[in-house]
């Protein structure tokens, strides 16, 4: 598994949004920007 660095860029990625949408990568170009990730709700760790 690849460790993400802060500062260094993030992989490309596609991911569900609200309102049935998707967002990507693409679509945050040239903004900052967080991406967090947790265990699914439920599940141990």
């Amino acid at each position: 598994m690849s460790k993400n660095i802060e500062g260094k860029p993030s992989p490309a990625f596609d991911l569900p949004a609200t309102g049935e949408k998707n967002l990507s990568k693409e679509d945050l170009k040239g903004q900052k920007y967080l991406l967090f990730f947790y265990p699914k709700d439920n599940t141990a760790g």
